[in-house]
């Protein structure tokens, strides 16, 4: 009995001496102190926040006046002021190289014809109105001195452009307001601008209907030719309801809902660009030229007053409805068979 008690004591002698060794540490350590931190050496400023980054967009522009107020928000992307990021496409033909690519998603934001715009969304519902961005910007050249209103077309021959666009809508509603027959009282030949414009330069027509600049392009290459009838003008004395309002930006519905940040940056730089290129025409001037939009710096500084480039976004745009009316009225096709409702219209909310 001695011997075993002895024994016991020997064992918890030993195993006392055991829980009071060193143990090891564990696999993951504790955090340093704070003295011992990469944080606490190189403490971040408190007023540091990230800088935001900015959307991919994929921007379509139109040769002429829709596209001139661009030119220096693509000038502020290139030189990385811009908040969002764009990858710009420049056209001519909105039907056949801008259409298409805001249908299948190749383009996010693009400008288009209103009319254009209002079929785009009638017939598909892929768009949204985000800007209008062009007034009326046509004119009636003469090589001569015979024609001072639209009635005096008459039985006459006029080339013009952009068929199927405004341009034709509203030059067959003014000649129906002055007592024309567009059918068989003018004979309209349509060609392409630069097919216009360089038969109206050379002399070898008489008669032509071009928009800003290409009529300014004429005018300056041929002193014979002068400004026969703005058809802005012509608008207001026609009475017409509504703005004669050529030229708006849309953007897709589905990019518009997912990159709600990215529109409202857009329409900010835009406005901006607009501003810019009307009240600097001379370096805007340059950089309409630099990014292609029209061929010569002094063509485009001298159109700059006369492209009546505007910025109208939100619940103002709702005004071109009435001239919506005037051009269902003319054809209801023109802007897709019915007048657009309130939801063609993009309003942040």
């Amino acid at each position: 009995m001695k011997k075993l008690l002895s024994l016991m004591l020997a064992l918890a002698l030993v195993l006392g001496l055991a829980a009071c060794g060193p143990r090891e540490a564990p696999e993951t350590e504790t955090t340093p102190p704070a003295s011992e931190s990469p944080a606490a050496e190189n403490p971040a400023p408190e007023t540091e926040t990230p800088s935001p980054e900015g959307t991919e967009i994929n921007l379509g522009l139109l040769n002429g006046p829709t596209g001139m107020g661009a030119a220096k928000l693509l000038a502020d992307n290139d030189a990385g002021e811009t908040v969002n990021h764009y990858t710009v496409t420049l056209g001519s033909d909105p039907a056949n190289e801008i259409v298409p690519k805001l249908n299948s998603g190749e383009l996010d934001i693009a400008a288009l014809p209103t009319n254009v715009a209002a079929n785009l969304y009638n017939k598909t519902g892929k768009v949204r109105l985000l800007a209008l961005n062009t007034l009326g910007v046509l004119h009636i050249l003469e090589n001569g001195d015979t024609v001072n209103t639209l009635a005096d077309l008459s039985g006459r021959t006029l080339y013009a452009i952009n068929q199927g666009t405004n341009t034709e809508y509203v030059l067959d509603y003014l000649l129906t307001q002055n007592g024309l027959d567009p059918e068989t009282d003018v004979d309209i030949q349509w060609r392409t601008s630069e097919e216009v414009t360089s038969l109206m330069a050379s002399g070898e027509i008489d008669l032509c209907m071009l928009p800003v600049p290409a009529a300014t392009t004429v005018l300056m290459q041929n002193a014979d030719v002068r400004d026969a009838v703005d058809l802005s003008d012509a608008w207001e004395e026609s009475g017409a309801a509504g703005t004669f309002t050529m030229g708006c930006v849309v953007v897709r519905t589905e990019f518009a809902q997912e990159h709600p940040e990215a529109v409202a940056a857009f329409l900010s730089e835009y406005e901006t660009s607009i501003n810019f290129i009307k009240d600097n025409p001379e370096e805007g001037a340059a950089l309409i030229e630099q990014y292609g939009i029209v061929p010569k710096a002094a063509v485009a500084q001298a159109a700059i007053p006369q492209a009546n480039m505007i910025f109208t976004a939100g619940a103002d745009m709702k005004s071109i409805s009435s001239y919506y009316e005037v051009l269902f009225a003319a054809d209801p096709e023109s802007i897709g068979g019915s007048i657009p409702d309130d939801a063609f219209y993009y309003i942040a909310e």
